[in-house]
């Protein structure tokens, strides 16, 4: 058995591709697994809404390709957040965790990753705070009926941009089914602005971190900065990563009409960030 695996997030490749043409691509570049995008776009939040028929069809391509789809990046509650002061908001931000523990549990989904946000459309406050905590609870319970782990993406703003923080809630709960799923760039971010160190940071979940995103950074820019041109340093994060017990990557990028060189990107950052990983192995 390989002794990780490295998975592409979805957004990376042309929202204009199937199902099967987004599998197979992944595949072809070297990665183990896709992860699903549930994101506020009411076209992302309508996948919730998936017949029995639609997501056997997916599973049914996920055999087919040899290829499946193992985590699930959750980030339409930062529309509809736990902690939203509107109860209707926050009504729907459980519907939506709901569906998308079924949704998991149906394709075989083993990690949700949730945004880590009180709210974010309005001003956080100590309410939307204790919503957040109440509302959080409620969600570890139901992943836990469907065995479905979820772990927190560590944010580009203050409520939750570190691993620390992340624990506060994690401590809170107190749940095998609610860990960390930090981001290495938004991370580097948080230290560079603060002082932090990021492997210290990443040592505070140790034992509760159940994924990590691979994602390049600058300071001040959280999205769309190529792999090896910003100021992650991806060695020390794998190594730290690899050390405390961290099997699964995923790498974070997006398409933004760049039809030319998405796939090269794609592959790139595939190679590179497993050329690093490998070499933890050879270390052990």
């Amino acid at each position: 058995m390989k002794k990780y695996a490295i998975g592409l997030y979805e957004k990376a490749m042309p929202p204009t591709l199937t199902w099967r043409e987004k599998l197979e691509f992944a595949k072809s570049a070297g990665y183990d697994f896709v992860e699903i995008s549930i994101d506020e776009k009411d076209e992302k939040l309508a996948r919730l809404d998936w017949t029995a028929d639609e997501r056997l069809e997916l599973v049914k391509t996920m055999k087919e390709v040899g290829l499946p789809i193992r985590s699930m990046c959750l980030s339409g509650h930062r529309k509809y957040p736990f902690g939203a002061s509107d109860p209707a908001i926050r009504a729907r931000s459980m519907e939506i965790m709901e569906k998308a523990i079924i949704l998991a549990d149906d394709l075989g989904i083993r990690i949700i990753q949730l945004a880590g946000y009180d709210v974010y459309y309005e001003e956080g406050t100590a309410e939307s705070k204790a919503l957040f905590l109440e509302n959080l609870k409620k969600a570890t319970e139901m992943a836990a009926v469907r065995g479905i782990v979820m772990g927190f993406e560590t944010m580009e703003t203050d409520f939750m941009n570190t691993v620390w923080k992340s624990m506060y809630y994690v401590d809170a709960v107190g749940s095998p089914y609610l860990g960390v799923y930090p981001d290495s760039g938004n991370l580097t971010n948080a230290a560079k602005s603060s002082g932090g160190n990021v492997l210290d940071d990443l040592y505070s979940g140790r034992g509760h971190i159940v994924a990590l995103h691979l994602k390049e950074t600058i300071p001040g820019v959280f999205r769309e900065v190529p792999f090896l041109t910003g100021h992650v340093d991806f060695n020390a994060v794998i190594e730290k990563a690899w050390d405390l017990g961290i099997r699964r990557f995923v790498t974070e990028m997006w398409y933004v009409g760049n039809d030319d060189t998405w796939a090269d990107d794609i592959r790139f950052a595939c190679k590179s960030m497993s050329d690093i990983i490998n070499a933890q192995i050879t270390h052990e």
